[in-house]
């Protein structure tokens, strides 16, 4: 954490547009359990008690979970007495939305001229009955 508070990740591009950070989250993601915890700290943040509760996995397990969600950026911590308490931060979600963003705006094209397509062919069908 940075003396103004503020977490930040660290994305650092290669010429071939590989993202360090990106790659850390969808490899966070790409766990149903770690998807999991997401979903709950997307409506509130929560003990790692609360988190492995509603995982059907033993609290060894949660922690190692929360470790990569945490190196991702995709979680932050806050110590309370004796208790830990996780945030989500949806920084590191922008990101990939950022870097998916290109790849959906070369499917809403194809999707378009799927579309076009679609069209073309239902009014040559009109014309010829």
């Amino acid at each position: 954490m940075g003396e103004d508070g503020v977490v930040g990740t660290l994305t650092v591009t290669y010429p071939g547009g590989y993202a360090t950070g990106v790659d850390a989250v969808l490899q966070a993601l790409a766990d149903e359990s770690r998807r999991t915890v997401l979903e709950i700290l997307r409506d509130h943040p929560a003990t790692a008690g609360e988190l492995a509760e509603a995982l059907p996995i033993a609290r060894p397990g949660v922690s190692r979970h929360l470790r990569v969600l945490r190196a991702a950026g995709l979680v932050e911590v806050e110590r309370r007495a004796q208790w830990r308490i996780y945030r989500l931060r949806p920084e590191p979600l922008a990101e990939v939305d950022t870097w998916l963003g290109r790849y959906r705006a070369l499917w809403e094209q194809r999707l378009d001229t799927l579309h076009t397509e679609i069209a073309r062919g239902k009014r040559e069908r009109r014309r010829t009955k």
